[in-house]
């Protein structure tokens, strides 16, 4: 079973990551380690490829130029989000303890 695409992106776009969870359980060594790449991430789609998954599926991966980054990265689609969507995602993520 499939769910309709909440969004379509085209080249051009610009994108954030979708929000995480800002609640870290672990030792504080290894929170700091975490802690610098949990930032929000802002960027361009600059290309759309699919790609074909255990199930023989089609599956829509975006080409983004993040913005503190030189080259572009590959990223499934549904872990990114307009950037005009990511205040109404971030007051809808859970954060543990709160």
């Amino acid at each position: 079973m499939t769910t309709k695409r909440k969004y379509t992106y085209a080249i051009g776009d610009r994108v954030a990551e979708r929000p995480k969870a800002h609640g870290i359980f672990a030792r504080d060594e290894v929170k700091d380690h975490i802690r610098q790449y949990r930032a929000q991430r802002y960027g361009t789609v600059i290309g759309i490829t699919t790609k074909l998954d255990s199930r023989k599926q089609k599956l829509k991966f975006l080409v983004i130029q993040w913005d503190h980054l030189k080259s572009p990265t590959e990223h499934a689609q549904m872990r990114i989000c307009p950037i005009s969507e990511l205040d109404k995602l971030s007051m809808n993520t859970l954060v543990p303890g709160e």
